[in-house]
């Protein structure tokens, strides 16, 4: 009998990369970091990849390794490095690795040495997010850096990339302005004799909004777990993670109990109160206190006072509940849970960061479908 946990449909992940690989004649990346949104990096990245990904994108170099050492041989581009990491390991492992800077590419290029081997090598242009990639003013350097270490043998440039600001706003003028600034940057790395077979750009939403931002590669992240990145629209994705526990305790209370720490929870009647054992150390976000919805005993409630570490308060009036009846947080919606964008709207803030907080090893992930399951 299991307490609480959190159910994968693999199958549903297959079929969002399906679907997003109907839309587009560019190659999918379906990007598995942060442990597959939380959804289990591993089962995640075969399920996407039966589902017509040719590509996995990933974070961190030791992520990137993770994926080779369970055996997946697709192309694997990794993105976020600092200074001083045995990227050798990542060259040996034949990952692809971003640069955006002449100081990373140089790092590469000692590695590229280390392993006694070409490094497969991604360029990232900063059109605008100001995160990671070279400003339109610093590109020509790492252009001419690049350059050379591709003719001595040292680095292959695979590809060239960016990432969108606003992409998740169909329309704003930022978008328009980055495809912009890539195009230029594409056209400066021609001058340089730099033609990368992969050029890319597009995340989920402009995945699913910007055919014209496609170029060759696309790196969908939240939609291949079925969470829309476009407020309003689902496109037919379907939501792949359920989390739900059982109720451990119902007990009947007087009007006027305070309920969970501090009271800010005041039962307004006599009432049944139900515990469900999941907290904020299981991914509950603590400031779902007296917001968070759930499905219990058939009807939408709201949690009762603050969440706990490891456990949370239902008020549920006079309906029959019980010890060991169903509490579903979030799911697909079509059972009349909420979902993972319900909790984000009670919340303010979005479905990418419900799903990746339910990564606790003492909640287990139980998976559903055969899409992402080794024969």
């Amino acid at each position: 009998m299991w307490q609480a946990e959190v159910r994968i449909d693999l199958d549903a992940i297959r079929d969002n990369v399906a679907l997003l690989r109907a839309g587009t004649t560019a190659e999918v990346m379906a990007v598995v970091k942060g442990d597959g949104y939380g959804h289990g990096m591993l089962p995640s990245a075969r399920a996407a990849l039966a589902g017509g990904a040719t590509w996995l994108g990933v974070a961190t170099l030791e992520e990137g390794l993770e994926l080779r050492r369970a055996g997946l041989s697709a192309p694997v581009l990794t993105w976020l490095h600092s200074p001083g990491l045995p990227l050798e390991r990542g060259v040996e492992a034949d990952l692809d690795i971003s640069a955006g800077s002449v100081g990373l590419l140089g790092e590469l290029v000692g590695a590229a040495h280390r392993a006694g081997r070409t490094a497969r090598v991604h360029l990232k242009l900063d059109t605008g997010l100001s995160r990671g990639g070279a400003t339109p003013a610093d590109w020509p350097s790492l252009l001419e850096a690049a350059a050379k270490a591709q003719a001595e043998g040292e680095i292959d440039v695979i590809g060239v990339w960016s990432h969108f600001v606003y992409a998740d706003e169909p329309g704003h003028a930022t978008i328009d302005h980055q495809l912009a600034v890539f195009a230029d940057g594409l056209a400066v790395a021609e001058r340089f004799g730099i033609s990368p077979r992969y050029r890319h750009i597009a995340n989920s939403a402009a995945t699913l909004t910007r055919p014209d931002a496609h170029y060759d590669l696309v790196r969908p992240g939240i939609a291949v777990y079925g969470l829309s990145p476009v407020a309003g629209t689902t496109f037919g994705l379907r939501p792949a993670m359920t989390a739900r526990a059982r109720v451990s305790l119902t007990k009947r209370v007087a009007a006027g109990q305070g309920v969970s720490y501090g009271h800010t929870y005041v039962t307004p009647t006599e009432t049944t109160l139900a515990l469900v054992p999941l907290g904020y150390a299981d991914g509950v976000p603590r400031h779902a206190s007296n917001v968070g919805p759930l499905l219990l005993g058939g009807k939408r409630r709201t949690i009762a006072g603050r969440v706990c570490m490891d456990q949370i308060v239902i008020d549920v009036a006079d309906d029959p509940v019980a010890a060991g009846d169903i509490a579903t947080l979030f799911g697909a919606g079509d059972d009349g849970a909420p979902t993972a964008d319900d909790w984000a709207d009670a919340i303010d803030t979005i479905n990418y960061e419900i799903v990746t907080r339910f990564g606790s090893t003492r909640v287990p992930r139980v998976y559903d479908g055969t899409a992402g399951v080794v024969p």
